[in-house]
């Protein structure tokens, strides 16, 4: 028997609807590459359920599709940003013995450079056991810095093979144009003691401090660091020879801009 063919012609325009349409009727075979345009779908019907997830590609995205307020605020993490991007956060300083200067009182002794057997050769501070002995340093934190307080690890030797510990502490100040520099620094702040070893001229490098708040923390501002041995605090009998202080401070933007 002949097939009887349905012609579209044959079919009013209004007789055919989508209720008539089974679900599974329509097929991807029978749908004609260019069928479906934008404009025959509505806003509503393309939902993140039917996308799937390699769906969306740069490609994909007209240049100004993506703008900030269709981020979310928890979207964009550091695992997704590229690793040479400097991001905001913890930074360091470090600030050897060489650019530090005794106090007039109550000062440590006078930087001296010691030749060892082996290797490096030591531009270092002397700090004795008998009472508090200090010396100072500046910096000019970055723009980027946020005015907030800061940590610090000393490094230090010992010679000789007591094994005694060593107490640092450190104090700051900062002074923005025309500010009176004749103001007395902040609390000093000490980190825990560290033990020496008791092998003449070892490597000692405390804990990270507490915080130390700085006077006058603001921008564009220089900043006066004291450090001190605490002697009151620690119990090596030798001098203790300071070789350098790492600063810890904390950014609140990625560049100085």
């Amino acid at each position: 028997m002949a097939t009887t063919k349905i012609k579209a012609t044959s079919i009013a325009n209004d007789a055919v609807t989508s209720a008539s349409i089974a679900d599974n009727a329509i097929t991807t075979a029978l749908v004609a590459n260019n069928a479906i345009t934008t404009a025959k779908i509505t806003d509503a019907n393309i939902t993140s359920a039917k996308l799937a997830n390699d769906a969306v590609g740069a490609a994909q995205l007209a240049s100004n599709a993506v703008v900030t307020a269709s981020i979310v605020d928890d979207a964009v993490t550091s695992a997704k940003v590229s690793s040479d991007i400097k991001v905001a956060g913890l930074e360091t300083i470090y600030v050897p013995a060489a650019a530090m200067y005794p106090n007039t009182t109550a000062g440590c002794s006078d930087l001296q450079q010691v030749e060892l057997s082996n290797g490096p050769e030591l531009k270092c501070l002397d700090f004795d056991a008998s009472s508090d002995e200090n010396a100072q340093f500046t910096v000019a934190f970055p723009k980027s810095w946020n005015e907030g307080t800061v940590t610090f690890q000393a490094f230090f030797t010992v010679t000789g093979t007591n094994t005694g510990t060593v107490a640092w502490g450190l104090s700051g100040v900062s002074f923005a144009d025309n500010a009176s520099i004749n103001t007395a620094f902040g609390t000093n702040v000490v980190a825990t003691a560290k033990a020496h070893s008791g092998t003449s001229n070892d490597m000692n490098v405390t804990a990270v401090s507490g915080a130390v708040t700085i006077t006058g923390a603001a921008v564009d501002t220089q900043t006066y660091f004291q450090v001190m041995r605490d002697v009151s605090a620690d119990n090596q009998t030798g001098d203790a020879r300071l070789l350098g202080i790492k600063l810890f401070f904390t950014t609140n933007a990625s560049n100085d801009a």
